[in-house]
């Protein structure tokens, strides 16, 4: 889900890339890549656009009961 979200706002969705690691407190953190100049699509003016991204994901994951993270590399 965070790979497509992240394809539909960037230039070069090819370079898009989630890695799935567990987190500290038991639940897990997805780390999304994606190209350099992308960057800027990816975290939004003030950090708007990763913020909403990383509701989405919370909501979505908050029904499974999974502690779930977004980091943004």
């Amino acid at each position: 889900m965070l790979a497509n979200i992240a394809r539909s706002i960037v230039d070069y969705p090819d370079e898009v890339a989630v890695a799935e690691t567990e987190a500290e407190n038991g639940g897990i953190t997805l780390v999304l890549s994606v190209a350099p100049s992308d960057m800027g699509k990816v975290i939004g003016k003030h950090g708007r656009i990763a913020k909403a991204i990383r509701s989405v994901i919370k909501a979505a994951t908050n029904l499974d009961g999974d502690r779930v993270s977004v980091e943004i590399q």
